[in-house]
């Protein structure tokens, strides 16, 4: 899960630009990984590939700031 994460924020999030290697637990807001439309367009992703309805209260920095935090909001 965090590969298909990552590849798609390497790959369609960065807008090609050299953001240096990206581990699952950077924080993907503070860092500028990704800016505000980034992150909704990762929860867009992250709906449809695996299958999830992520509500707009759970689309708190505590769920969504890292890989890891993500992995783990998506477990539950």
């Amino acid at each position: 899960m965090n590969e298909i994460i990552l590849n798609y924020i390497r790959e369609q999030l960065t807008h090609g630009e050299a953001v240096g290697e990206i581990t699952e637990e950077d924080d993907l807001l503070g860092s500028g990984i990704l800016d505000s439309l980034g992150m909704m367009r990762l929860i867009l992703f992250l709906e449809n590939e695996f299958d999830v309805s992520i509500p707009p209260e759970d689309m708190t920095i505590e769920n969504f700031m890292t890989v890891s935090h993500i992995r783990t909001y998506l477990k539950k």
